[in-house]
């Protein structure tokens, strides 16, 4: 049997012969569309107007590039920009240039990291990476990781790994700890590991959005005495509201007295632990048996890059390995598939490793340093007789007028988004302890004071 060779104008895969002339000119042409927009943001503002962006779908004969690019520019130009210096709503800082190329390169190579017959350079590299990332945070050899996409899925692996250590995996009357103001991700990893809501306890937070140590101890006792099964702690190392970090050491001797695995969600702040920036508590992070990192929520590492790293590596293979009965394996050769939830993987871990290695230890320190920077400026300077403040060490402050009741903050909130909307100022509009607040995430590179003086003035 032949195939029929393909007709079509433009060629639908790389070719083993000849120069790949045409992928070259497509890929330059997205490049120039794409920077284009970048070098519009200004202009744009955080959010297009442009709201003529329609999804087309696939007819029954193929479309040309030059169609196609077209979509293509009109999808861009109406999507979020995180380059304009007013985008401070969120975790989602501008792209990392080399980072950018990364992407690309992962692409190109379509290589999965399911197996190392499968992609053996980059298997190499990903471990390499979660063996350098857990000698930084303080770790023995023992020690590793796995990349996986969103903070999310990391931290399920975490609480998997950590269920399956604990030989409660099978107890209904398992439960796991966290704070009151931890990540809202955990109601989903309590439900894809079968759990009911009740399996997930808080514990609740002090005046600062720090885990209660003697809350803790309490709601330890209260789960023993009720026949409960603690298999894990998880400590947050900035929260999503004001950066919040749990007091890790004492949380550790705890878990370490009782024999509970500590996880540390360090989504948010767990890559200033492997700086020298000096934030309390942050050094302690040695201590814990497992900890999830999110290069891509502040050094802006394209999404997705997420990284899961644990005391001890044999954990995750433990609780994860199959054998992988369809790739051929050779001996003492670990398939990094068999290391966390998911099987097939692109190639994430090289734009982090391409960021790394462009911004060095020392350009890491200046992008984290002065995110912290850019959030005390805004805190020196708004005026905190009219505004009530909800900060932590890191870069995110939330903060609502005082003296408001609930329904007045509220509407408060919804208009003074909007104005600053208006204004090329995107901040996000979070709902704490019931009540809505505006909050900025000051860890865009581009926002520099000129625009936080702005900001400030829409808001004085």
């Amino acid at each position: 049997m032949t195939l029929d060779p393909i007709t079509k104008k433009e060629k639908l895969f790389p070719t083993h012969k000849g120069n790949n002339e045409d992928l070259l000119a497509l890929i330059n042409k997205t490049s120039q569309i794409l920077c284009k927009w970048f070098s519009d943001a200004e202009k744009i503002g955080p959010l297009s107007n442009d709201h003529n962006f329609k999804c087309s779908v696939p007819e029954e004969l193929g479309h040309s590039t030059d169609v196609l690019f077209s979509e293509i520019e009109s999808l861009i130009y109406s999507s979020f920009n995180p380059v304009h210096p007013g985008s401070i709503a969120h975790l989602d800082p501008p792209p990392l240039t080399i980072s950018i190329l990364g992407d690309l390169i992962a692409a190109g190579l379509n290589n999965n990291l399911l197996a190392h017959e499968l992609s053996p350079s980059i298997s190499l590299l990903e471990d390499s990476i979660c063996k350098w990332f857990s000698n930084k945070l303080g770790f023995t050899e023992a020690a590793g990781g796995i990349a996986a996409s969103g903070g999310t899925l990391s931290n399920l692996n975490a609480l998997v790994a950590a269920r399956n250590h604990s030989g409660f995996e099978e107890d209904k009357n398992a439960v796991f700890l966290i704070s009151e103001d931890a990540h809202s991700s955990f109601v989903k990893c309590c439900l894809i590991m079968g759990l009911s809501k009740n399996n997930l306890i808080k514990v609740k937070t002090d005046d600062n959005g720090c885990m209660d140590i003697d809350d803790l101890k309490k709601t330890i006792d209260k789960c023993y005495e009720k026949g409960k099964k603690i298999f894990s702690i998880v400590a947050t190392l900035g929260t999503t509201i004001r950066g919040a970090i749990d007091p890790i050491e004492e949380i550790s001797k705890i878990c370490k007295d009782r024999k509970i695995w500590l996880h540390i969600d360090g989504s948010i702040g767990g890559i200033f632990a492997i700086t020298k920036i000096p934030i309390n508590g942050i050094r302690n992070v040695k201590f814990a048996n497992s900890i999830t990192i999110n290069p891509q929520k502040i050094l802006g590492i394209t999404k997705t890059s997420s990284i899961l790293l644990v005391s001890d590596i044999e954990v995750l293979q433990k609780t994860f390995s199959t054998g992988l009965p369809y790739i051929s394996t050779e001996i003492n050769i670990l398939n990094r598939g068999e290391l966390g939830i998911q099987g097939s993987r692109p190639a994430e871990i090289i734009k982090l490793w391409l960021g790394l290695r462009f911004l060095g230890m020392q350009g890491i320190q200046n992008v984290l340093s002065s995110s912290i920077e850019k959030r005390k400026f805004f805190e020196n300077n708004i005026n905190t007789k009219k505004y009530l403040l909800f900060s932590g060490p890191l870069h995110i402050i939330s903060f609502i007028p005082r003296g408001m009741n609930k329904n007045e903050s509220d509407a408060w909130t919804l208009k003074k988004r909007a104005t600053l909307m208006n204004n090329n100022f995107m901040l996000s509009r979070p709902i704490f302890k019931n009540r809505y607040l505006l909050r900025a995430v000051l860890g865009n590179y581009n926002t520099g004071e000129k625009q936080i003086n702005e900001l400030i003035k829409l808001l004085n």
